[in-house]
């Protein structure tokens, strides 16, 4: 074509026509990863096996150099291991994030990574997570939990964490300091944020544990100490163990008593800590302070000397210390807690039990400690010992508050100086008799506090009848986290 204005020869002025935009082919080990990851979400969800998921996940794991067993769900990650030990360091760190990984995605993108060594690492991960998170249903044997348990270590591993670790709660520095999240382009691979995910499994892996507890046979268990020794006290477990206490002997009987103590030592050492958080009355300045060097008052005696200072020798002579007032008033207080041991408060029959036993220690505090279902027992002579005081408890299924009400009545010699502590649900037998007690005690002069539930979790049903009358009396039931009854008789003590 000529352009007619300057002479040219110009060429096609058409359009070409649009190019659609090239899709890359899918990656085949793209493929084979997602086929490894399509059977765990099916076999979580379904133990049945899906025979094309199952015939292409075999023939990828073959292909790869991985044993079969991989797939089998019945074989530990034990015993595959003992087969195939170059595997274990494997497994080790597995799901935690691959620094050399990371920096090759910052600094090439997304089609650097190595998806061959993807894809054995999310057949590895599947086995683990198979393991531990598909725990199926009905009657487990000894034998079922000490493989479960096992699998757990090796997810826990996986983690950077050491075995039995995030099931006692306690999430691991390792992995949990290394909580990146690697991104590739196009926002094709995220490691997860093991900073925020591991305190989560940890829960979930000891209620995994205390279901499969529930689901066995407690006693045989108790007869192999190996196996109970790796149980995680829990309290599910330990609900268990005082349910079945009167039913054990020997080896087993040592065991159960070994788990509740290891429990007790454990939540009475968070309490312990919550109780002392807060010191008990004000100063007594007439009594002389300690002149020991903890009480030394050094900001005070300093000041009270500055005109002893030499500008010549730049020194500072001291002719007098002054130390710190630590001694407090404290007046004789009895603290009566009352407890309901029916199956309901289990909960908070183990807590209040070590509350107790916590303010047993504190000087000048008269703690008396009475439980009840059907019958009451005072517990007052082993209120200094948890342990011994659960051990004698005897867990029921009904409640008459009137028998225990006659206990706690003639503990209150000083109203004015005696606190009362009454945990139950309040779904009594004798409703209208039991509540004109409660509200005599509380028109003496004494406190009177009916707390719902002092679980661990803050969970609790009250009866609405004595829930609605104790506010019009003016206590209103205390019910949530043991926080809660905590700050409440420190508060009285003080």
């Amino acid at each position: 074509m000529t352009d007619h204005t300057t002479g040219r020869t110009t060429g096609n002025t058409t359009p070409p026509a649009l190019q659609p935009p090239r899709i890359p082919e899918a990656d085949p080990q793209d493929n084979r990863r997602q086929v490894l990851y399509w059977r765990l979400l099916a076999r979580l969800f379904d133990p049945e096996e899906q025979s094309t998921l199952e015939s292409a996940s075999l023939a990828v794991v073959e292909d790869i150099g991985l044993p079969s067993a991989l797939l089998d769900p019945q074989a530990s990650v034990d015993s595959i291991v003992q087969r195939h030990p170059d595997l274990a360091a494997e497994f080790d760190g597995l799901m935690t994030p691959d620094p050399d990984l990371a920096s090759d995605l910052d600094s090439e993108g997304a089609d650097a990574r190595d998806r061959a060594a993807e894809v054995r690492r999310a057949a590895l991960v599947s086995k683990v997570l198979l393991n531990v998170f598909a725990s199926g249903s009905g009657t487990v044997t000894a034998g079922q939990l000490a493989r479960w348990q096992s699998d757990a270590g090796w997810l826990e591993r996986a983690l950077g964490c050491v075995p039995g670790e995030l099931r006692g709660g306690r999430p691991g520095g390792g992995a949990a300091g290394a909580g990146v999240s690697p991104t590739g382009s196009g926002g094709r691979y995220t490691s997860p944020d093991l900073g925020r995910l591991i305190p989560e499994i940890g829960p979930e892996l000891a209620t995994i544990e205390a279901d499969l507890v529930k689901r066995m046979h407690l006693r045989e268990v108790l007869a192999d100490s190996g196996l109970a020794s790796r149980l995680t006290p829990s309290m599910s477990l330990i609900e268990q163990l005082l349910r079945d206490k009167n039913n054990l002997s020997g080896v087993a009987l040592a065991n159960a008593k070994d788990l509740i103590r290891r429990f007790v030592d454990e939540v009475a050492e968070v309490l312990r800590t919550q109780v002392e958080k807060a010191t008990v009355g004000p100063l007594d300045r007439s009594v002389p302070p300690k002149r020991v060097f903890r009480n030394l008052d050094l900001d005070r005696t300093i000041w009270k000397n500055l005109t002893n200072w030499s500008p010549e020798e730049e020194r500072l002579y001291v002719d007098r210390l002054y130390y710190r007032h630590t001694a407090r008033k404290t007046t004789p207080q009895r603290l009566i807690v009352v407890v309901d041991q029916s199956g309901s408060m289990v909960d908070s029959m183990v807590n209040c039990t070590i509350l107790a036993s916590i303010f047993a220690g504190l000087p000048k505090v008269d703690v008396h400690l009475i439980a009840y279902d059907t019958q009451a027992l005072d517990l007052t002579p082993w209120v200094h010992d948890p342990f011994e005081t659960l051990l004698r408890t005897n867990l029921g299924g009904g409640t008459d508050g009137t028998v225990a009400m006659a206990l706690a009545q003639p503990k209150i010699a000083e109203p004015r100086n005696t606190v009362v502590v009454w945990i139950s649900d309040f779904y009594e037998w004798q409703t209208e008799p039991l509540f004109q007690s409660m509200v005599a005690i509380h028109r003496s002069g004494a406190k009177f506090i009916p707390v719902g539930s002092v679980t661990s979790s803050g969970r609790g049903s009250v009866n609405p009848w004595f829930r609605d009358r104790f506010k019009d009396l003016g206590t209103p039931v205390l019910s949530g986290h043991i926080r809660k009854l905590v700050d409440e008789l420190k508060t009285f003590l003080a």
